[in-house]
């Protein structure tokens, strides 16, 4: 069963947050779509059902990141409708603190440009909330057709934010209290990240820690891993962990925009994006993410 926080109902990610430490395995899911997620049996999570997102996790189980990962359990049907069934990653905490980072340097794929080129579907939806932000965002085009394309805007949205100048972007955290922050649209300097990580684990220097070796073991496995190397990893996430107890968890989640890579094409994930060149800033997002955190450590 799940509880809309009305604070976060408009924000699109995954995370799914806890009640309170009374209920542990009732979850919140404060962003999102609705209906997208459902508590399963047994410590599972139910997210509706993406074949792109099933063959990347199907192939992630065979792979060396496994560890950093949802464990993936197949497909399950609820009332006629498909989910898969993954591990509930905050299982094993207690009333945790939880952060969601969109990684790499791009939000959309190239597909995406393509189709928006070949058959352009403006949208009133998307007018609005860019609008909502910028009034004087809007072309005299878009302001006459009250509408925006979907990649306009979302290459619009990333200019705001630090997906183009650090590779990755707060969508938002809710601390063990409760307590959401989800304003980071126009987060985009390292000095505004810093204080938004700051504010997340409360300046504990233990966490910050505890992060940067999830982070720095996470960044040696995907330099190796055979999945990374052959895929473009677009709108995908990860999800920070932390609780009370000082225990701490970082792992990638969202795979619904994770294509395979035509056998031709190669990419580092580090490099600056052409269309046509398939990079998604992955590493290089990553790279900047451990040096924002690592920069919060006293020197020693």
């Amino acid at each position: 069963m799940f509880y809309e926080n009305s604070a976060w109902k408009k924000h699109k990610t995954s995370s799914l947050l806890p009640m309170s430490p009374k209920t542990p395995q009732q979850w919140l899911q404060v962003v999102g779509h609705a209906g997208n997620f459902r508590v399963g049996d047994y410590g599972t999570l139910l997210k509706k059902f993406c074949e792109g997102e099933q063959q990347c996790y199907l192939r992630l189980m065979k792979d060396t990141l496994r560890p950093f990962v949802p464990a993936y359990h197949g497909v399950v049907q609820q009332d006629e409708q498909d989910y898969n069934m993954m591990d509930n990653l905050l299982n094993n905490f207690s009333t945790p603190a939880v952060m969601d980072c969109k990684m790499g340097s791009r939000t959309y794929l190239e597909e995406e440009l393509l189709v928006a080129r070949e058959r352009p579907q403006p949208r009133h939806d998307m007018y609005e909330k860019m609008v909502a932000v910028d009034p004087e965002a809007p072309t005299v085009q878009e302001r006459a057709q009250q509408a925006v394309l979907k990649t306009r805007y979302m290459q619009w949205r990333e200019t705001l934010s630090s997906t183009t100048t650090l590779g990755f972007r707060i969508e938002g955290f809710q601390k063990s209290s409760g307590e959401c922050h989800t304003n980071f649209k126009r987060t985009k300097s390292r000095d505004q990240v810093t204080e938004a990580f700051s504010s997340f684990v409360e300046s504990n220097t233990h966490i910050v820690w505890g992060y940067l070796r999830w982070l720095k073991q996470l960044r040696q496995v995907l330099e190796a891993s055979d999945f990374f190397r052959a895929h473009e990893v677009v709108g995908s996430s990860l999800l920070f962990v932390h609780d009370w107890t000082g225990r701490t968890g970082v792992w990638m989640i969202d795979f619904g925009k994770t294509v395979a890579l035509p056998s031709h094409i190669t990419v580092d994930h580090r490099s600056p994006w052409v269309e046509g060149n398939r990079e998604d800033g992955y590493l290089w997002g990553l790279d900047n993410l451990i040096d924002t955190l690592a920069n919060m450590l006293p020197l020693t």
